[in-house]
């Protein structure tokens, strides 16, 4: 058995180390490449047996995968190392959105520390039908989606809304389940973050985060594409705004 090739969550935390090396790489004797070996070989992510491995992200890989993004770096002026389409793409986050990245870094940590996402089982859809997920890291979206689908906050959410006099229907399509399916779809909505994990950090949840929308609009908000994922409500309705303006194929 083979040692797993690196998920997001891995590539996030390796990135945040060269990045905070001024884009280095780090060596094998360096205390933070063994750090951070500890920290992935106990991650929540690949089977027992892939843990096991003696070479599974070993301090001589977690190097050498510094070594990758170091050398891939545009500024970098000698040969670069050979890697995957997924480094590739983690680089090239790190490079337009540094501060983003680093916050996902902290979060994941964040989340690991207190124990929460070794507390979390595996979530529907945190692997998208593509088999994609989310480049800030699929631990991040598990624990997202854990708490969009928490009973209690979501029908909070609801009670807050009709508080406030506003109509159950979706934030970015407008559709309303009691509209199209009578007393069945009466009270029925989804709730959506607003500002996802590797922004808001682990803080406690508030009812202002969430958003209601729709089963569709909740799938496309968190689908996944090469470099990019979570959408806010805002930016899936220009979105459709986006694809209403171009001509039909």
């Amino acid at each position: 058995m083979r040692a797993p090739t690196w998920t997001e969550d891995e590539l996030v935390l390796a990135g945040a180390l060269v990045v905070k090396n001024g884009w280095h790489e780090l060596r094998t004797n360096d205390r933070e490449v063994h750090e951070l070996s500890e920290l992935l070989r106990s991650l929540p992510i690949h089977s027992p047996e892939a843990r096991a491995l003696a070479e599974f992200r070993s301090p001589d890989s977690v190097s050498r995968k510094t070594s990758d993004f170091a050398t891939n770096h545009s500024s970098y002026s000698g040969k670069a190392t050979r890697c995957g389409r997924p480094t590739l793409l983690m680089i090239e986050a790190f490079m337009s959105r540094e501060a983003e990245m680093l916050q996902a870094a902290e979060a994941i940590r964040e989340g690991i520390a207190s124990g929460e996402l070794y507390r979390i089982p595996a979530q529907p859809d945190e692997v998208d039908d593509t088999g994609a997920t989310a480049i800030e890291g699929r631990l991040l979206v598990r624990w997202a989606l854990a708490r969009e689908r928490n009973p209690k906050l979501r029908a909070l959410k609801i009670k807050q809304m009709r508080h406030r006099g506003r109509p159950l229907r979706c934030e970015v399509c407008n559709f309303d389940f009691a509209r199209t399916y009578g007393d069945l779809g009466e009270g029925y909505i989804e709730v959506h973050h607003v500002t996802p994990l590797h922004v808001s950090g682990a803080r406690e949840t508030k009812l202002d985060d969430l958003a209601c929308v729709c089963a569709n609009c909740h799938r496309m908000c968190h689908r996944s594409r090469p470099g990019e994922s979570w959408r806010t409500p805002a930016a899936l309705r220009k979105q459709i705004h986006k694809s209403a303006q171009e001509p039909a194929h």
